[in-house]
C-alpha cells in the first residue's frame, strides 16, 4: 500500500499504482490541509470576494460575475464544456497515473476542495475505475484541461468508462463497482481539471521505460561489439577521468563489466586500433542519454509532487497564478523524444554494420546461403524505417504555441503533443533494439570464440525466443517477442544476475 501526502510520491510508486494496481491511502495530515484550504474558500464566498473560477467565469470570461445560486452549476458546466477531446482512448495505465497524480496534487492543500473529493479519487483508483479519456485536445498550459475533464465527467456519472474491456456509460460502471457519482461544489470542477497530469503521467511512465530501454541498448551494443570483433579498450576508466561526465564514467564501467572475460575480444580485440563510432563512442553517447534521463527524473520528481491548480489558497488568501503551465514537463518530454530517437538511430547503425560483409567480415546479411536467402537484410530495412519515423516525430512540440481563450491564454506549452509522440517513439525504439539483439545474436553464430558471460546470458535468452536464421522465414512475431522481453525487463533481469548495471 502507498500512502499519499502530496509530498513524497516517487516515480516507482507511480509505476506500482498505474501499471500494477497497488492500493493507495490518504495520509491524515494531508487530509487536514485539504480541509483547511476548503474552509478558506467557503469563508471568502461568504464575503462575496471575487475568486477566479469560483464565482467568476473562466479564461477571458473571468470578468463575468457568477451569482450565488449558479456557483455550483458553473463547476458542472466547466466539466461538460471541456470534455470535448478527440482521438483514441488513452491506455488504462495512463489514466490511472493521471488519477493518482491529480489526487496527490490536491493533497498538498492548496486547491480548496472538500476532503470528499480526495477520498473519491482514492476510491476510484482502488476500485480500478477506468474512465474513457481521448488522447487529443490538450494544449498543455491551463493544465491538461480536456483529458482531465473527461476523467471528471466520468466521476460525476456523465461520461463513459471501461468495464471488463467494454466501453459503457460511466454511471453504469460506477454502479457495477460500487462508487457513488461525485457531487461538485464551488471550486471543485476547476480543481479537478487544472493541472499537468496527462503529460506528467505519460512522462513518468515513459521515463521508467526509457531507463529500462537504455540498459537493454547497452547490452545490445556490447553484444554487437563482440559480434564485430571489436575492442573494449575505449572503455578504459582513465578515459572517463579525462572527461569526467558522470554518465560517461558510469556507462564505461557497465560496458567493461558486460564485455569482461570475452574470448572474442581476447583473440581479436588487440588487433583493432579503433572501432567505428557506434562501438567506440558508446560511453559518450549512452552516457549523454543517461545524463539527460537524470535531468528528466529531477523534473518529474518535482512535478508529480506539485500543486498545479489555479487559483491556489495561501494563508487565507487566494492567488491566481500559472502553476498549471506545462512548460517544464513539455521540455522534458521533448528531450525524452530526442534521446530515444538517438538511441534507436545509434542502434540502427550497428545493425547496418553487422549485415554489411565489407564492414563486419561476416557472411553477407548474416546468411548461411546468401542469394537464395536474404538472411537479416530486411531486418535492417525495418529498423531504418522505424528510425526515420522517430526522426520525423522528434521535432520539439514545445517550440510551438497557438493562443487560446481570445488571447487571454496566449502562450501554450503543447506538452500533450510531446506526450503523444513519446508513446510512439518509445515503441519504435524498443523494436529497433529488439532487431539489434536478433541481428547481433545471428552474427555471433559465425564466431567460434565465446562472448563474455553477460552477453552469453543475453544470447541464451534471445535464442529461447528466436532460433538462428538458417533459412528465410517471417520474422515479425519474433521481433515483437524480443520487444516484449525488452519492455518487461526479461533480458535485463537475467543479465543483472551476472553484471549489476546500477542505473
Amino acid at each position: 500500500m502507498i500512502t499519499l501526502d502530496g509530498e513524497g510520491l516517487g516515480i516507482k510508486d507511480v509505476i506500482k499504482v498505474a501499471r500494477y494496481g497497488e492500493i493507495v491511502e490518504i495520509d491524515e495530515n494531508a487530509l487536514k490541509k485539504v480541509k483547511k484550504s476548503r474552509k478558506t474558500i467557503e469563508e471568502m464566498l461568504q464575503k462575496e470576494k471575487p475568486i477566479y473560477g469560483v464565482n467568476t467565469g473562466f479564461g477571458e470570461l473571468a470578468k463575468v460575475k457568477i451569482e450565488k445560486n449558479e456557483i455550483k452549476k458553473l463547476q458542472y458546466n466547466l466539466i461538460r464544456s471541456h470534455a470535448c477531446g478527440v482521438g483514441e482512448a488513452l491506455p488504462e495505465e495512463i489514466v490511472r497515473a493521471m488519477l493518482l497524480l491529480r489526487l496527490n496534487s490536491l493533497l498538498k492543500g492548496y486547491s480548496g476542495v472538500r476532503g470528499e473529493i480526495a477520498e473519491k479519487l482514492c476510491e476510484a483508483l482502488n476500485k480500478k475505475f477506468y474512465p474513457f479519456v481521448p488522447s487529443q485536445g490538450s494544449v498543455g498550459a491551463s493544465g491538461d484541461l480536456v483529458p482531465l475533464a473527461h476523467i471528471a465527467l466520468a466521476l460525476i456519472g456523465e461520461g463513459e468508462a471501461f468495464y471488463q474491456g467494454k466501453k459503457l456509460s460511466s454511471i453504469d460502471v460506477l454502479k457495477k463497482i460500487g462508487i457513488e457519482p461525485l457531487e461538485l461544489e464551488a471550486k471543485e470542477g476547476i480543481a479537478l481539471i487544472n493541472g499537468t497530469q496527462y503529460m506528467a503521467a505519460v512522462a513518468t511512465l515513459s521515463f521508467h521505460d526509457s531507463l529500462n530501454l537504455l540498459k537493454n541498448a547497452m547490452v545490445a551494443g556490447a553484444m554487437s561489439l563482440q559480434a564485430l570483433k571489436g575492442t573494449n579498450k575505449a572503455f578504459y576508466e582513465g578515459v572517463g577521468r579525462a572527461r569526467p561526465y558522470e554518465g560517461q564514467i558510469k556507462v564505461a564501467e557497465i560496458l567493461r563489466k558486460l564485455t569482461e572475460g570475452s574470448k572474442i575480444i581476447e583473440k581479436y580485440g588487440n588487433e583493432r586500433v579503433q572501432d567505428a563510432y557506434t562501438l567506440r563512442c558508446m560511453p559518450q553517447v549512452f552516457g549523454a542519454i543517461f545524463e539527460s534521463l537524470k535531468f528528466i527524473e529531477k523534473i518529474l520528481g518535482i512535478e508529480i509532487n506539485s500543486a498545479t491548480d489555479n487559483p491556489l489558497i495561501f494563508d487565507n488568501d487566494v492567488i491566481s497564478c500559472g502553476n498549471f503551465h506545462g512548460e517544464p514537463v513539455a521540455i522534458a518530454l521533448d528531450l525524452l523524444n530526442i534521446i530515444l530517437t538517438k538511441m534507436a538511430s545509434f542502434s540502427e547503425r550497428r545493425i547496418a554494420r553487422l549485415i554489411d560483409e565489407k564492414l563486419s567480415m561476416l557472411p553477407p546479411f548474416l546468411s548461411y546461403k546468401p542469394g537464395i536467402n536474404s538472411g537479416a537484410m530486411i531486418l535492417q530495412y525495418v529498423a531504418a524505417s522505424l528510425t526515420s519515423e522517430n526522426k520525423s516525430l522528434a521535432y520539439p512540440a514545445s517550440v510551438d504555441s497557438i493562443p487560446t481563450s481570445a488571447n487571454q491564454e496566449d502562450y501554450q506549452s503543447m506538452g500533450s503533443v510531446g506526450a503523444r509522440k513519446v508513446l510512439q517513439i518509445l515503441k519504435n525504439s524498443e523494436k529497433v533494439i529488439a532487431i539489434e539483439f536478433i541481428t547481433a545474436s545471428q552474427a555471433i553464430e559465425f564466431i567460434k570464440e565465446e562472448p563474455s558471460m553477460a552477453i552469453s546470458k543475453a544470447y541464451e535468452i534471445i535464442r529461447r525466443n528466436v532460433e538462428r536464421i538458417e533459412e528465410d522465414r517471417p520474422m515479425y512475431q519474433e521481433i515483437e517477442k524480443i520487444a516484449n522481453l525488452i519492455r518487461n525487463g526479461g533480458i535485463i533481469k537475467e543479465v543483472e544476475k551476472i553484471v549489476s548495471m546500477g542505473i
